[in-house]
């Protein structure tokens, strides 16, 4: 039977770690290990995404146990990829077959900023990307990424006070030019996989940044001035990603997408992007976004309310983009 769709999702785990395991300084006690997994299965369930992008995995028999619990993922391509250091990796499953992984631990040498002819010392992606190429079905190959972009949290020097409002603003810079060297980065490597290529392309993780921030715009490349000539037009369509929050809001009344909450402040942070062969007003289209879903009701505004997310829920949302296929490659079949 010819799959008429299928659904995306991306899926901040907020820490998932093996019992008695340490992840930063922290250990999860087996209860809190067996409700936490529980609870991330039963949201799969309620996501019932075919693709499902993991950030904040330290180990990977953690996820297999909650993907187990589910029972969604049965005999699904699983795959983790690298952690930096100390620190946790991101993760796919997916109900079709992957083609091919890679994983991008290191900037592209080309993507390594510099400033009046000084380098930039950052070379890395602190939580390195993962690729697969998904057989969707017999004329359609998927090119995906998900990603896990360094967060907002100030990077403040060891010997020095942390509540200090010079070095907090000193803290806040360093990890905004760390975010905008890896998201510099990440756009170079999907340059390779948009530029004249017919395969779509889908980001999607924790971009630690808002859909409108100068760090998200880096990855969607430049939209065309619409007085540019057409062959222009489509040298800039074949290389821009479409977030599918904006997609959404265009064809809904209401706008109601958060996926983190802090400090009162309901943030979008949980992205999915999509190449031109899944937008609607493409006349080449292989597909089209038809609708975008957030899981956030887990989600607590802790200015307003007392309660609080408990260690074994996360504190973003989850995001699930359902792409409707078309019959078939236009001008092919």
């Amino acid at each position: 039977m010819e799959r008429k769709h299928f659904k995306v999702g991306t899926f901040n785990l907020y820490n998932l770690a093996l019992p008695e395991e340490q992840y930063y300084n922290r250990k999860y006690t087996k209860e809190q290990f067996d409700r936490k997994v529980k609870w991330i299965a039963n949201q799969l369930n309620k996501m019932d995404a075919d693709i499902v992008g993991f950030q904040e995995l330290f180990h990977l028999p953690a996820l297999q146990k909650a993907l187990s619990l589910s029972h969604q993922y049965d005999g699904a391509s699983i795959r983790m990829g690298e952690r930096n250091g100390r620190g946790p990796a991101v993760a796919l499953v997916s109900r079709f077959e992957a083609i091919d992984y890679e994983v991008y631990v290191d900037f592209p040498e080309a993507a390594i900023l510099e400033f009046e002819g000084t380098q930039i010392p950052i070379t890395q992606f602190s939580r390195p990307v993962l690729q697969a190429k998904l057989h969707i079905r017999d004329d359609l190959i998927l090119n995906l990424f998900v990603v896990h972009l360094k967060s907002k949290r100030p990077k403040i020097k060891e010997d020095v006070d942390p509540h200090d409002p010079r070095e907090r603003a000193m803290g806040h810079a360093r990890s905004l030019m760390i975010r905008a060297a890896e998201t510099t980065a990440l756009r170079h490597i999907l340059l390779e996989a948009l530029q004249d290529r017919n395969d779509p392309v889908i980001v999607m993780g924790d971009f630690n940044d808002d859909g409108t921030a100068v760090t998200s715009t880096i990855l969607y490349g430049s939209e065309p001035w619409r007085n540019l000539k057409r062959e222009q037009k489509a040298r800039l369509w074949d290389v821009h990603l479409y977030n599918v929050k904006e997609i959404q809001a265009r064809q809904s009344y209401r706008d109601v997408y958060y996926t983190h909450l802090h400090n009162g402040h309901y943030d979008s942070l949980d992205h999915v992007l999509v190449s031109q062969e899944f937008v609607r007003q493409n006349p080449q289209r292989l597909g089209y976004v038809e609708y975008v879903k957030v899981f956030n009701d887990h989600l607590v505004d802790d200015t307003l309310s007392d309660d609080r997310v408990p260690p074994w829920e996360s504190d973003h949302g989850q995001v699930v983009t359902t792409i409707q296929l078309e019959k078939g490659i236009p001008g092919v079949w």
